[in-house]
């Protein structure tokens, strides 16, 4: 082996290197894939759904009303939700309707939900604190949520990423709304 021989070796795993850093960076910082377990966001996202979550999105953008997330719900358990109810909201569900306020929440990717009465006041606040959000599932019969004590408002370092899109099944890939 001659020294142009080495020098292309080295140059050539030097770009292998660099490219293994890329995915594995992009891989723990950036995306991952996540499976929907259970059908809290049914219609939305259903059992077995394989979703592509950007993690890197709220290092530099606010938490918006209507996006899906994946949350921290306990050491091995992660949740996905749709954020309803942002800092400084009063947040109330009566008569099947969410109200910000005292404005009802156009909730286009609900059928007919039918919801219990819910009242911020129920977990002990008049507003939503600062870096707090209450998240919902799309099934709202059905749905482990900021509804119930165990999950309660949730903290913004608990969001992990926001849901943008469906990987898996093949005939429902494409971006979630």
């Amino acid at each position: 082996m001659d020294f142009l021989d080495i020098k292309e070796f080295l140059k050539d795993t030097l770009k292998y290197i660099v490219l293994i850093v890329v995915v594995l960076f992009t891989v723990i910082y950036v995306v991952t894939l996540e499976q929907v377990i259970g059908p809290s966001m049914s219609p939305t996202l259903n059992n077995g759904d394989v979703v592509l979550l950007n993690k890197f999105i709220y290092k530099f953008s606010d938490i918006k009303r209507g996006e899906i997330v994946s949350l921290n719900y306990s050491d091995t358990k992660f949740l996905i939700k749709r954020v309803i109810g942002l800092p400084g909201e009063y947040v109330e569900i009566k008569d099947n309707q969410v109200y910000i306020g005292d404005k009802i929440l156009n909730e286009y990717y609900l059928d007919n939900a039918k919801m219990s009465n819910f009242s911020l006041n129920d977990l002990g606040f008049n507003v939503i604190p600062k870096d707090m959000y209450l998240v919902l599932g799309d099934n709202r019969e059905n749905s482990m949520d900021s509804r119930d004590l165990k999950v309660g408002l949730i903290r913004k370092n608990d969001i992990i990423g926001r849901v943008r899109v469906r990987l898996w099944p093949l005939n429902k890939i494409g971006i979630v709304k």
